[in-house]
């Protein structure tokens, strides 16, 4: 009976850890970056990293109250820095073999012209 009870005990720790190791959607981040354009798939983002490269970050929604402020569907602010507050959402999807597809989805909440 006191095996079962570890057992179960760890059980619980490891779910715990794993749960708490993804993404929160209603977790607020920020980034820095300039205003590359709207495509197809989203709103792009040059950003640099510690090393100074660049690389670009994308984000396929926008809350009305961000676009409102910043139209970004026009071509207006390509190439102005923005700070950008958005959220992240994993869509996990299975495929047709049964195997899971997950899709990072980033919403931005709010834009600061620097």
């Amino acid at each position: 009976m006191k095996t079962k009870s570890i057992v179960n005990i760890g059980v619980l720790i490891f779910s715990f850890l794993v749960l708490s190791s993804t993404k929160n959607s209603d977790e607020k981040q920020v980034f820095v970056g300039i205003f590359d354009g709207k495509e197809d798939y989203g709103y792009s983002f040059l950003g640099e990293d510690e090393e100074g490269d660049t690389y670009t970050m994308t984000f396929q929604n926008i809350e009305s109250a961000a676009l409102k402020s910043f139209n970004l569907d026009s071509e207006t602010f390509i190439g102005s820095k923005f700070s950008v507050t958005y959220t992240t959402k994993i869509e996990v999807e299975k495929d047709e073999d049964g195997y899971e597809d997950e899709t990072e989805i980033n919403t931005i909440v709010a834009l600061k012209k620097l």
